[in-house]
């Protein structure tokens, strides 16, 4: 009688730790950043209707990297869970921690199972605050693990994240008005790209959002395309 094949659950745990990690660093990177009326998100992306980027409630806000068919589902599932919550209690007991530490419950059960395949996605969630919390903004990373990092000012999510956030945290400045916020976003993007084989990131190659507290109870707003040109175009403000 053959001996049965046995795989220790180290090995088990590196294998699906590779294969998520290349899972996740296939997918383009997401920037947000704290910009003087909230938060803005930048990702590159060519598709004019599969989105990273999307609302999830109120003064929430969702974007993902990865496996599209994987994170999509999870971006339907929290939409979901908020409208539930929301209904059933209060909408200000949807938060974005409580979102951050749903999702990364699923991941975390996924991960954990020896038979079944790592997702390959990673995380965001944020949330703006209100004038009564003092503006207090929200970001959480999720990784592919299911652990959940929190993060201030701004967050990255992608293969090359953490490339970026050592750049932005020597150029990142608080309380940039928008169109300079967007600009420094796209800037830290393109400093992880290959300028001569890839070309400069325009507004055909980018998904940008806001999360805006000077709108009303929704605070997400999708910025067109047309309009990304002109605030890209547009030139910085002398400083004083």
């Amino acid at each position: 009688m053959p001996s049965p094949f046995i795989v220790s659950p180290e090995q088990i745990m590196q294998e699906k730790d590779e294969l998520a990690r290349k899972g996740v660093q296939m997918g383009r990177e997401v920037v947000a950043l704290q910009y003087e009326n909230g938060l803005v998100f930048v990702a590159e992306n060519v598709s004019a209707t599969l989105y990273k980027i999307s609302e999830i409630y109120d003064r929430i806000a969702f974007a993902g990297v990865g496996n599209y068919q994987e994170y999509d589902p999870l971006r339907i599932v929290g939409i979901e869970q908020a409208e539930v919550k929301g209904y059933t209690y209060s909408r200000e007991d949807v938060t974005a921690r409580w979102l951050a530490n749903l999702y990364s419950q699923v991941i975390g059960n996924v991960w954990r199972q020896f038979d079944m395949k790592p997702l390959e996605v990673e995380l965001l969630v944020a949330e703006v605050g209100e004038p009564n919390d003092g503006f207090d903004h929200r970001l959480y990373r999720i990784s592919y693990s299911g652990q959940v990092a929190d993060d201030r000012n701004f967050s990255v999510i992608g293969g090359k994240s953490g490339e970026i956030r050592r750049w932005l945290e020597e150029h990142f400045r608080p309380n940039l008005p928008l169109d300079e916020a967007i600009r420094l976003a796209v800037r830290a993007l393109e400093s992880v790209r290959d300028r001569e084989a890839e070309g400069p990131l325009t507004a055909e190659r980018l998904e940008v959002a806001v999360l805006d507290v000077t709108r009303g109870r929704r605070k997400f707003r999708r910025i067109p395309r047309e309009e990304l040109t002109e605030r890209l175009s547009t030139p910085p403000a002398p400083s004083e």
